[in-house]
């Protein structure tokens, strides 16, 4: 009997402490644009040994980047709260228009950073884009493994 009052009482103070960490996260305070730029920046200059005029030519290109992707995750937030889905011609122009703008981003990039620098630019983003790819895999695997148990439901 005292084992199970034991085992009870962890299992609700791990329940308590897990919700009080979510929580917690939801209160974190955003870094705006300029810092986000910043900490991109650094840690730019520290992978590829930037110069001070990569660093100024580099700067307004991550700012622009970031400063786009957060107005395209708030156009998101607000789609998914309303409902909306995208219809098929949508998806493929707004896939269109981000692949022009990677483009543009990785030839701007190409005339800033020197020939070495390039290599290690491409491989970071590399191995960032495998790093994504897998993350998508599994929340994509979760939406079906879902998608069947409430098929089989019915």
């Amino acid at each position: 009997m005292k084992r199970l009052l034991t085992i009870l009482i962890l299992a609700v103070g791990f329940t308590v402490t897990t919700q009080a960490q979510k929580r917690d996260k939801a209160k974190h305070e955003k870094l705006t644009v300029e810092q986000k730029t910043e900490l991109a920046v650094k840690k730019m200059t520290l992978q590829l040994d930037l110069t001070e005029a990569q660093q100024r030519q580099v700067k307004p290109l991550i700012a622009e980047q970031v400063a786009k992707r957060q107005e395209m995750w708030a156009k998101r937030k607000a789609m998914k709260k309303s409902g909306n889905k995208l219809t098929a011609d949508q998806k493929y122009a707004m896939k269109s228009k981000m692949l022009d703008k990677q483009i543009a981003y990785k030839t701007k990039m190409k005339r800033i950073l020197n020939e070495q620098q390039y290599e290690r630019y491409e491989k970071m983003t590399a191995r960032k884009m495998k790093r994504h790819s897998k993350k998508g895999d599994r929340k994509t695997h979760k939406k079906r493994k879902h998608r069947k148990e409430n098929q089989s439901d019915k």
